[in-house]
């Protein structure tokens, strides 16, 4: 963490929560399948959370991760490991604008500071699993892996009706608009008439 001090009060509380989101079992699935992406040459990290961000942290395995699943035209064209804040944070934000437009939506993002200074990695595993999910999606040979490790996006699945479809649609009523089956209002009461003098 960022020479930053401990937190207290509400901060220490919602960091807390934040905190338990991680899961070491989703860190674990996603170690293996980087090494199965990228090759060994990325190495492994550290158990542990820390050892994950520090793996991480500098930008470049996420950038080999990435142009990985890229076959041809890779997004991020230079991958230089720089001991400088400022470098390694430039890297994770060109990884993230690449995961962008492979297909990762922006809600599903972290911010680069989630990831360098170690504030939410919950959401780092988020958008790593979700990168999964819409490369195994693809599926256009770039995926190595286990395709169980991520579930599949929904594809769509357009229907063309005819004019006849259609028009005999129009006179279906649906179930929510119910049915009266013939109810009417005779014998209804509604208490006694009003006697006005």
């Amino acid at each position: 963490m960022a020479n930053k001090g401990p937190s207290y009060g509400m901060s220490r509380v919602v960091q807390d929560k934040i905190d338990k989101k991680y899961d070491a079992e989703v860190e674990e699935l996603l170690v293996q399948w980087i090494v199965a992406q990228c090759g060994s040459g990325v190495g492994k990290p550290e158990s542990g959370k820390l050892g994950f961000q520090d793996w991480l942290k500098d930008g470049c395995v996420l950038s080999e991760l990435i142009n990985s699943l890229h076959k041809d035209n890779k997004p991020i064209k230079k991958i230089a490991s720089s001991s400088m804040a400022f470098k390694q944070m430039e890297q994770i934000s060109q990884f993230l604008t690449a995961a962008e437009s492979f297909g990762v939506i922006k809600t599903d993002m972290f911010q680069t500071v989630d990831l360098w200074e170690g504030k939410d990695l919950a959401a780092v595993q988020r958008t790593l699993m979700s990168l999964g999910s819409v490369a195994v999606t693809k599926d256009d040979g770039s995926y190595r892996g286990d395709p169980n490790w991520f579930f599949k996006k929904a594809q769509e699945n357009r229907r063309e009706f005819t004019d006849d479809q259609l028009k005999a649609g129009k006179g279906v009523i649906g179930l929510q608009m119910g049915s009266n089956k013939g109810a009417s209002q005779t014998g209804m009461s509604y208490g006694a008439t009003r006697q006005i003098q």
